[in-house]
């Protein structure tokens, strides 16, 4: 009897490397975990990017269709889209875009702007750029 009660006391708890195994794969899945995390952000706010300057688009299209077919001045060559900056759009509606990781500047690029053209880009996080420009 003496015996079964030592190899019971004696089974209690983890070895050290059982512990040290099970603490590894979790920082391993951790890690792991984090940059999928960070990557999946990134292609969020570069799919609201892109949804945004599409908005910027439509809204330009109507202002063009309702207001003697001339688009809205946006600004100079190189001009950037602040928070403060409002689009008209047709039918008396307003845009105000928001960049989704500054609040207060927009970063796309305003070129060729006139009343008969526009050309709007965004760089993207992931890479690359991503413009909208006048459809007629």
């Amino acid at each position: 009897m003496r015996k079964i009660k030592n190899l019971i006391f004696l089974k209690k708890g983890f070895t050290l490397l059982e512990l040290l195994v099970v603490i590894g794969i979790i920082a391993v899945l951790i890690g792991v975990g984090a940059v999928s995390y960070s990557t999946a952000q990134k292609k969020a706010r570069d799919a609201k990017r892109r949804s945004d300057l599409k908005t910027v688009q439509n809204c330009m299209e109507q202002y063009y269709t309702t207001n003697s077919y001339q688009y809205q001045d946006l600004g100079s060559d190189g001009d950037d889209l602040n928070a403060s900056d409002t689009i008209q759009c047709g039918g008396g509606k307003t845009l105000v875009v928001v960049d989704p990781i500054n609040t207060t500047t927009y970063k796309y690029v305003i070129t060729n702007t006139s009343a008969a053209l526009y050309k709007i880009t965004a760089t993207l996080e992931g890479g690359g750029t991503f413009v909208v420009e006048n459809l007629q």
